[in-house]
């Protein structure tokens, strides 16, 4: 079972993707990958949302950043946006995201915050993983250590 789901809207935004699987990897969560365009691949998106087995999706996106939206109008499940810098600063893709309409809410981390993404992903899981809970509480005691 995956239990977060990161899909970015075109393999430009692997690098933010990698970030994300990255944490993830670390702390030992489950997760899968997609590339799928709310734009150039509506469909398919829809289909994937609605069969994925995820209990997180992290959506990373850039310019009008549909792909969040797109994901939260398909599940009840949360989404993470991650808002990713390609013009205008990353504002436009910030302002997209975090425009949602009430009763389609998607959570949204900084403009190419896919680290913290991820860590709020693992914060969503370990309400129900006690390891997970153990491992979050190990993290957040190293950081504070410096």
């Amino acid at each position: 079972m995956s239990k977060v789901a990161i899909i970015v809207g075109s393999d430009s935004d692997k690098e933010l993707s990698e970030a994300a699987a990255g944490i993830l990897k670390e702390f030992g969560a489950e997760y899968e990958q997609r590339t799928l365009s709310a734009h150039r691949n509506a469909k398919a998106l829809a289909e994937y949302v609605e069969g994925a087995d995820a209990q997180v999706f992290i959506c990373i996106a850039g310019l009008a950043a549909a792909l969040p939206g797109a994901v939260a109008a398909q599940t009840i499940k949360p989404v993470i946006g991650v808002p990713k810098e390609v013009k205008l600063g990353g504002i436009d893709a910030l302002l997209s995201i975090v425009q949602m309409p009430t009763g389609v809410p998607v959570a949204t981390v900084g403009i190419d915050g896919a680290k913290n993404a991820a860590l709020l992903a693992v914060e969503i899981l370990a309400l129900s993983d006690e390891k997970l809970r153990e491992k979050l509480v190990e993290y957040r005691r190293k950081r504070a250590a410096g």
